[in-house]
């Protein structure tokens, strides 16, 4: 799987692949991932991206031609690919997306900043259109990081087995949580309260863990 994050400030975002498990995945080559600035394909001298929106208003917009180049530049010829574009009016990115977008081999991810974009990077160069919540950001940044760690966790061999990935993922699209517990066995608060393990976790019967842990599981659907 290869992800391809246009941005104008790659400095922010490159750092975060850097460590961890994603650092793991990549040097293993379980994952691809690649930052672009999006002024390496301006053909100004200034490298402009933005410019006044027509109609007035506040606020510089991105522009088409860069955006239009960067994507049709990092398509990956015969492989199946999908654009992504980060908008405050776009879906809610949930598990059932992660999921869908493991079928892909490249996911090209257009990071947005300042007022917006031209409208018509929208409508023609983008498949989706999708938001991490309903608030506004400074940038597609942070939505660009989550897409890639919600996807990246989904390939095999990135945190685990297809058995584990299947365990915590759920049938219908989302994905399954339950309580867990660590040492120590009793702990003891600041107001003397003894917060304790269940002891169906202690017991070693793998039967009843398992039971424990059907009964407490939540099923949160996309």
């Amino acid at each position: 799987m290869r992800f391809d994050i246009i941005t104008l400030f790659p400095s922010t975002i490159i750092p975060f692949f850097q460590e961890g498990i994603i650092a793991r995945a990549q040097k293993e080559k379980l994952i691809e991932i690649e930052i672009h600035d999006l002024r390496k394909w301006t053909t100004d001298k200034h490298h402009i991206v933005d410019d006044k929106p027509y109609g007035g208003g506040r606020g510089m917009i991105l522009k088409i031609e860069p955006i239009f180049r960067a994507v049709e530049s990092l398509k990956q010829k015969k492989k199946r690919t999908r654009v992504i574009l980060f908008s405050p009016r776009g879906k809610t990115f949930d598990q059932s997306f992660a999921n869908n977008y493991t079928k892909f081999d490249q996911l090209i991810l257009i990071s947005g900043r300042y007022e917006g974009i031209d409208e018509r990077v929208f409508q023609y160069i983008a498949n989706d259109i999708l938001s991490i919540g309903n608030y506004t950001l400074m940038s597609g940044d942070l939505p660009a990081i989550v897409v890639v760690e919600s996807v990246s966790r989904l390939i095999k061999g990135v945190i685990g087995s297809e058995e584990e990935i299947e365990e915590r993922v759920s049938s219908k699209g989302g994905f399954k949580e339950y309580p867990q517990y660590t040492r120590p066995e009793v702990f003891t608060s600041a107001k003397g309260t003894e917060w304790k393990v269940p002891p169906e976790l202690l017991s070693g019967d793998h039967r009843k863990i398992k039971q424990w842990r059907e009964n407490r599981t939540q099923i949160i659907e996309s």
